[in-house]
């Protein structure tokens, strides 16, 4: 039998090479997708626990896709040990972010260790002065419902102008030198324990809570000292995040509503400290029943506990989680731009996401966050 000439025979290898995927094409099914890149897969661990190219991909896509705004660090821990941890160029494992809202609940760890020692109680009136003056109605504020976001206080944190908002005008305006004494100040405008509203200042008065509570001095200096002591000694130190530090304002009081800086693998400490119920290697560095207070439901919040957010449905058109995606027992802290700590005890799962993302983008970058959380088993 004569040899076809030559460009019939490459048009027949060309046809017959194509024959799988007019296969997968008739059958319905959908292509199976492209290997991940030897750049996705470098940060990813030889065996996280899951497809190591699924989870490769899924990660890689928090830092390519655009539309998710900028990446600038993951970690994924498993078991408790790293299986995943990918930095943008020009950061990388000694870099301290700002954890923005993340900070909130270090602060409520922090207030729990204080509970714990008998010298805060949940359902008392915190010890701030102007409070407790004759006739004010602050003073009934409980540190329960701070902690819960139900204090009552004027405390709007969107609005516009921006330059209007609580948190705006607490940080860089009228509050910026004396942060806690400016959100304190605020009017009621409901009863307090009546309503959730979501609120930065609350934790700098929490923040101030601790302060007053280790020490009677106004001496700013003295303030911070002390407080920052207290954490270092009593939770950073014990707990292994040795690179979580605080900022304070010109009053020495702990930003505790926003500013505190750590490296990736700290902030991801944090959300195993969480999953272990507040011990580190056995030890018990905060009661394991104030790790379960921060994770339950506050009254007229389904989706928030005590400084934690929880992933379930609010009720209402909030959405900051993913119900539905993952285990109702998922929880997380979620600060301003897209910063996301999720743990998921179930799974024995913690995902850190470190970046810069417009409130328009959060939708789509939570979907790709409950993607990662979706490749792990549950139980």
């Amino acid at each position: 039998m004569p040899h076809p000439p030559k460009p019939i025979l490459a048009r027949l290898i060309a046809s017959l090479a194509m024959l799988p995927a007019l296969a997968a094409c008739g059958s319905g099914q959908p292509a199976a997708p492209p290997p991940a890149s030897a750049v996705a897969l470098e940060g990813v661990a030889t065996s996280p626990g899951v497809d190591r190219q699924s989870l490769a991909r899924a990660v890689d896509r928090l830092f390519t896709d655009r539309s998710l705004g900028e990446t600038r660090a993951v970690v994924v821990m498993y078991g408790g040990r790293i299986v995943a941890e990918r930095y943008a160029d020009g950061y990388g494992p000694k870099t301290r972010f700002l954890g923005w809202s993340l900070a909130k609940t270090v602060t409520a760890v922090a207030i729990g260790m204080l509970v714990a020692d008998g010298r805060l109680r949940l359902d008392d009136s915190p010890p701030i002065p102007r409070w407790q003056r004759s006739g004010d109605p602050r003073g009934g504020i409980t540190l329960r419902q701070l902690l819960q976001m139900r204090s009552g206080l004027r405390h709007e944190e969107q609005a516009k102008p921006e330059y209007d908002s609580a948190t705006v005008r607490m940080l860089l305006l009228d509050g910026r030198d004396d942060m806690a004494g400016w959100a304190e100040a605020q009017p009621l405008e409901s009863a307090p324990g009546s309503k959730f509203e979501y609120s930065t200042p609350t934790g700098v008065i929490l923040a101030d809570i601790i302060a007053r509570t280790l020490t009677r001095s106004s001496v700013p200096a003295q303030r911070q000292a002390v407080v920052a002591e207290f954490l270092h000694s009593q939770l950073l130190e014990p707990a292994g995040m040795h690179s979580m530090t605080p900022e304070f304002d010109a009053a020495g009081t702990m930003i505790g509503g926003a500013m505190i800086h750590a490296n990736a693998r700290d902030w991801a400490r944090l959300g195993e400290f969480l999953r272990h119920g507040g011990s580190v290697r056995g030890a018990q560095v905060v009661p394991r029943r104030w790790i379960e207070f921060m994770r339950q439901p506050a009254p007229g919040a389904r989706d928030f506990g005590a400084q934690l957010w929880l992933n379930r449905k609010s009720g209402t058109e909030r959405k900051v989680l993913f119900p539905g995606r993952a285990p109702a027992s998922l929880y997380g802290a979620v600060g301003h731009g897209g910063q996301y700590l999720l743990v998921s005890p179930e799974q024995a799962l913690t995902l850190l996401r470190l970046g810069e993302t417009i409130d328009e983008a959060r939708p789509a970058l939570t979907d790709a966050l409950a993607d990662i959380v979706a490749l792990y088993p549950v139980g």
